[in-house]
């Protein structure tokens, strides 16, 4: 059996407990509780700053720790199942009780003390996670350290059902092959973005995204459009906004656009490309 190394965690050396005896391993480990404590964690493809980006993890964000070496761990994202190396400096303990609050702004600053003027400790990105011990003024005062705007935050049962209108959020930001934040964005990671804040669990990258049979309803792909269909091409996804316009991250514009699905279907059909297949939640 071939597993996809993107969703589980083996190799052989050292494989997840769990995949015994489907994989071989030297050995195996059920992997240590552990969260994120930076702003983002990089998931790149082997543990060196120069391996490609796979994917991002926000502040907050539970992990499965298998190995911590050479300043980088190992880890599988609880969420959604991601496998990648990221710095070990960006993991914590899991925190004392669950999420009180989100990050509800695209980026918001964790302060040392409850003032804007204190140099900024770190930038938290959209969907960020945050267990707040108590309010002070117009500032959450967070368990872990440090304080965040509170109009930047939610609640953490807050739930933007609208997919569509948390992606226009992301208009102009750069495209980033794994990003998934205000810094960079790819076309799944913005998919996906919009998704999970809209309570739907989504897979990481496109090709998940489109064989994911949980994930919504497979159509033709010259179905009429709706708001909030995704549209798959060869190694791409984009969000419909109505019957003619469509949001995506893509690297012709190396942006998040929001123009003509008709632009779009030309620059496909000039390749020999064409959506090839619509899912509809």
């Amino acid at each position: 059996m071939t597993l996809d190394h993107r969703l589980h965690a083996h190799r052989p050396d050292l494989a997840d407990a769990r995949l015994e005896g489907q994989v071989a391993a030297e050995r195996y480990f059920i992997g240590e509780p552990a969260r994120v404590t930076s702003g983002l964690a990089d998931l790149r493809r082997a543990p060196q700053r120069d391996a490609p980006l796979d994917a991002q993890l926000w502040h907050g964000e539970a992990v499965r720790r298998f190995e911590e070496r050479n300043g980088w761990a190992w880890v599988q994202a609880e969420r959604d199942g991601y496998v990648g190396y990221t710095p070990a400096e960006c993991l914590g303990r899991l925190a004392a009780g669950a999420a009180t609050h989100l990050v509800s702004a695209l980026a918001t600053y964790r302060f040392p003390e409850p003032d804007i003027k204190a140099p900024p400790a770190e930038t938290l990105p959209l969907g960020a996670q945050l267990h707040a011990c108590s309010a002070k003024e117009d500032f959450l005062e967070l368990g872990d350290g440090g304080y965040v705007f509170a109009r930047h935050t939610e609640r953490a049962d807050k739930l933007w059902p609208d997919a569509p209108a948390t992606a226009l959020r992301f208009l102009g930001i750069p495209y980033l092959w794994g990003g998934r934040s205000f810094l960079g964005v790819d076309c799944s990671g913005l998919a996906q973005t919009a998704l999970l804040l809209a309570g739907v669990a989504a897979p990481r990258d496109s090709d998940m995204l489109r064989d994911s049979d949980t994930l919504a309803k497979a159509m033709p792909p010259d179905s009429p459009r709706k708001r909030g269909d995704l549209l798959f091409s060869p190694g791409h996804v984009v969000m419909a906004l109505d019957g003619e316009e469509v949001v995506h991250a893509n690297a012709y514009h190396l942006a998040v656009v929001r123009e003509p699905f008709a632009a779009f279907a030309e620059r496909l059909a000039e390749r020999g490309q064409a959506v090839t297949l619509l899912r509809r939640r």
